[in-house]
């Protein structure tokens, strides 16, 4: 009896003191508190700093030009975001270029059908957050040495960088926010980068490529080779690229009514697919850094009972499409070890750049490379129309040629394209290189 009268009472506090509980949609309470107040400093107050820097001489602002074709679009507060969509420098991913290959080079094939003026760079260092998220190694300065000499590289060439990595957009954007705040770390840091001719240079935006690929989406979709009308996609948005820094992720009320980031979901919806919704939309697909290496079974059954078989069971989904290296590897490469105990869900699993250059007619096998998934990605493809056949044909050919000599290998763009950028120097850095008349003045 003083049981049920202590939860009367109880029950009647909770009342008192949340008087519209009942009313309250508390999922969408949750989403938004945790977006917009997971960062100790709000992300206008970074940009107020960082052009305040700039005045003052201290750090260089890499800014986004017209000739950019810059577009704004909209974040988690309201702020708006520009996405450059033209004249990028293209920060690779270390996981794509050695477990995903088909994934980087579906970004370069959509940006060549679309014209699009870009750099593979080929100085382009790890952003080493590898080592930070896995190990907890490293420090401040030395991170932030890594970001700033990748960023200088695009600067002195004059390309916006475009960053692949889930992981390093996330770290970099944490990095930023470092530097702009804390003058300690750029006075440890300027000495060091003056040793390389080098100074701190901070791009104004940090864009990941799936920002760019939903802004460029709906005019990629015109080119749009197979209708995927009858596509259930189900998503996983990468916890790196929405979750680190959160209020500089863009958002769009067309993609889940504004209540999920807008990539790469809005890129499934605008090729036609139907987007489908599953309960642990929000969970890591498992990867998570220290215990994909410290605990493997860990990874592989959350992201098997966590991910893929929710999106299975209640979304029905078709194809399992997000938009990280991590998360591409851990959601394919882990449901072979649910089949060897009889749960046997083959859900393939795309990059949104695969899902969409295959939708534009991409070769499946030398372009979007297939053929490095653990899941069956060809019952996806003959459903919307692929000739999975003729391709893997025509690509067994071309392997048999290649090894015999008979065929040259087939690029992208030709090898080495734009070397004057490399053996020129733009006339706006050159007081770096040896013009000392014309430094400015960084010392305040």
């Amino acid at each position: 009896m003083a049981t049920q009268e202590m939860d009367k009472k109880m029950e009647e506090e909770l009342k008192e003191a949340f008087p519209m509980a009942d009313n309250v949609d508390w999922n969408e309470v949750y989403q938004r508190i945790i977006y917009r107040y997971s960062t100790p400093h709000g992300l206008q107050h970074v940009k107020e700093e960082l052009y305040k820097l700039e005045d003052k001489g201290e750090i260089i602002v890499h800014h986004i030009k017209p000739y950019n074709n810059p577009v704004k679009m909209q974040t988690l507060n309201g702020t708006p975001k520009v996405i450059p969509t033209t004249k990028l420098w293209q920060h690779k991913s270390c996981g794509q270029c050695g477990h995903i290959p088909g994934y980087p080079t579906s970004v370069f094939w959509m940006m060549n059908k679309m014209e699009i003026d870009y750099m593979d760079e080929p100085h382009q260092t790890s952003c080493t957050g590898w080592n930070y998220h896995a190990s907890g190694a490293s420090n401040p300065v030395a991170l932030a040495g890594v970001y700033v000499r990748n960023m200088w590289r695009a600067y002195e060439i004059d390309y916006f960088p475009l960053i692949h990595c889930g992981t390093s957009f996330g770290h970099y954007k944490e990095i930023r926010n470092m530097l702009v705040l804390h003058k300690e770390i750029r006075d440890k840091l300027r000495p060091i980068m003056r040793k390389m001719d080098m100074d701190i240079v901070i791009p104004e935006e940090v864009v990941h490529y799936s920002e760019w690929l939903y802004t460029m989406s709906k005019k990629a979709a015109q080119q749009k080779k197979y209708d995927l009308s009858g596509i259930r996609a189900a998503v996983h948005t990468p916890c790196h690229v929405y979750k680190l820094v959160p209020e500089d992720t863009i958002y769009d009320p067309e993609v889940f009514q504004g209540r999920r980031p807008a990539a790469p979901s809005g890129t499934a919806q605008n090729f036609g697919a139907k987007l489908v919704d599953y309960s642990t939309w929000w969970d890591c697909c498992g990867f998570g850094f220290r215990h994909i290496l410290t605990e493997r079974e860990f990874s592989r059954s959350f992201a098997l009972f966590k991910k893929v078989i929710p999106a299975v069971e209640e979304g029905k989904a078709d194809i399992f499409v997000t938009s990280d290296t991590g998360c591409v590897t851990t959601l394919d490469k882990s449901q072979w070890a649910g089949k060897a105990h009889g749960f046997n869900y083959n859900l393939p699993v795309l990059a949104d750049a695969q899902f969409a250059a295959i939708a534009m007619g991409a070769d499946p096998y030398t372009i979007a490379q297939v053929h490095w998934h653990a899941t069956d990605v060809e019952g996806f493809m003959r459903k919307i129309g692929v000739n999975v056949d003729d391709y893997k044909e025509k690509f067994i050919q071309y392997l048999a040629d290649l090894r015999e000599g008979k065929a040259e290998p087939e690029y992208l763009y030709k090898p080495h394209r734009k070397i004057d950028f490399y053996l020129s120097v733009p006339e706006r850095v050159k007081w770096y290189k040896g013009d000392k008349a014309q430094v400015p003045n960084t010392s305040k």
